[in-house]
C-alpha cells in the first residue's frame, strides 16, 4: 500500500469518527480507574476492544452496522482518550485490562458476549476467554499480536527478534527519553510495514498521538504480548474467526497462523485492501465477514 492510499484510507476513517453522529460517550469508575465507552443497538451484546493506536471512536465504521443486529458496546482502555488515570503500576500488563473488561462486562451486567477485538485488543480478547470461556459466546480477532506463539515455528524467531528490534525496543526508549512523537513514529511506521507517518495529515497523526499514554503503558509494561500459552488456547472451545489484512507484515501473518492451528476450529478470513488496521482500512469486507460469522456461531450453537 502506498503512503498516499494509507493516508486516504486513515483520513477516510478519521473522518468518519469525527463527522458521523455518535451515541453520547458514558464514564464509569471500575477497579480504580476511569473508563469510558457507547452503546448502541439492542439484543445480546458485542463488545469492541480497540488496538494500542485507538479508542472508543475507533470502531465508527463498525457502531451502525453491528447495531442493526446486537447490543454494541466500545469503549477505551484505562490509559485511551478521554480517560485521565493516573499513571501506569510497574506491574501492569495484559491482564490488567482483563480485569477492567471482566468489571465492565460485570458493571453492565452482561452475559454471553461476542468479543471483537483489533490488535493488542484482540489479545485482551483471547486471555480473556481462557479465563472466562463460559462468558464468551464468540470472537472475531484482527491480529493480536501474540508474538511469543511463533518462536518455535520455521522463521519465526527471526521474525519476532526483528520485530523487537526494529519496532518494540527503538519506541520504548523514545518513550523513556519522553520522544512520544519519534515513540508514535516508531511504532506506526513499524506496523503499516514501511515509512507512513511523516506522510500523514496532521489530524490523522494527531488522533492516534492522543493515544500515546496507552502505547507507552504497552511499550513499557513486562508483558505486553498476550500472556496466553499455547495448551490455554489448544483448550479454548469458543468460535472464533481470526482476521488477517492482506497487507499486514509478515510476523502478524505468522502469529495468525499458529492461531488457527491452535484453536479448535477456528475459521480465517484475508480482508483485501487492508493492512494491520482492516476494521478501518476495508470496513464494508470487514463487517460483512464478521457479521456472517456470528450468524453462523449462533446457528452452530442453537440446540
Amino acid at each position: 500500500m502506498t503512503r498516499r492510499v494509507l493516508a486516504g484510507v486513515l483520513l477516510i476513517a478519521f473522518a468518519a469518527c469525527a463527522s458521523a453522529k455518535s451515541p453520547d460517550p458514558v464514564r464509569v469508575h471500575l477497579n480504580g480507574v476511569d473508563l469510558t465507552y457507547i452503546e448502541e443497538g439492542a439484543g445480546e451484546p458485542v463488545l469492541l476492544l480497540h488496538g494500542g493506536l485507538g479508542d472508543y471512536t475507533s470502531w465508527q465504521p463498525q457502531m451502525e452496522p453491528f447495531a442493526k443486529h446486537y447490543r454494541v458496546i466500545s469503549y477505551s482502555r484505562r490509559y485511551s482518550y478521554p480517560n485521565r488515570n493516573p499513571a501506569p503500576p510497574a506491574d501492569y500488563s495484559v491482564t490488567t485490562d482483563v480485569a477492567d473488561l471482566a468489571a465492565l462486562i460485570g458493571s453492565l451486567h452482561l452475559r454471553n458476549v461476542r468479543l471483537v477485538g483489533q490488535s493488542y485488543g484482540g489479545s485482551i480478547a483471547l486471555v480473556f476467554a481462557t479465563r472466562y470461556p463460559t462468558a464468551v459466546h464468540s470472537m472475531v480477532l484482527s491480529e493480536p499480536p501474540a508474538h511469543e506463539l511463533v518462536r518455535s515455528v520455521a522463521g519465526g524467531e527471526a521474525a519476532y527478534q526483528a520485530f523487537i528490534g526494529t519496532v518494540w525496543i527503538p519506541a520504548g526508549d523514545s518513550f523513556r527519553k519522553g520522544d512520544t512523537q519519534q515513540a508514535m513514529r516508531t511504532f506506526m511506521n513499524g506496523l503499516a510495514g514501511g515509512d507512513r507517518f511523516d506522510g500523514l495529515p496532521t489530524e490523522v497523526r494527531d488522533a492516534a498521538l492522543r493515544n500515546a499514554p496507552s502505547m507507552r503503558a504497552l511499550a513499557l509494561s513486562a508483558d505486553p504480548f498476550g500472556g496466553v500459552a499455547q495448551q490455554q488456547l489448544q483448550q479454548l472451545r469458543v468460535p472464533t474467526l481470526i482476521v488477517t489484512g492482506e497487507n499486514t507484515i509478515q510476523i502478524h501473518k505468522m502469529v495468525n497462523a499458529q492461531l488457527v492451528r491452535l484453536l479448535a476450529g477456528a475459521e480465517a478470513v484475508t480482508i483485501s485492501k487492508a493492512g494491520h488496521g482492516s476494521p478501518r482500512d476495508n470496513p464494508a469486507d470487514y463487517n460483512e465477514a464478521a457479521l456472517r460469522f456470528f450468524r453462523m456461531a449462533s446457528i452452530n450453537s442453537s440446540p
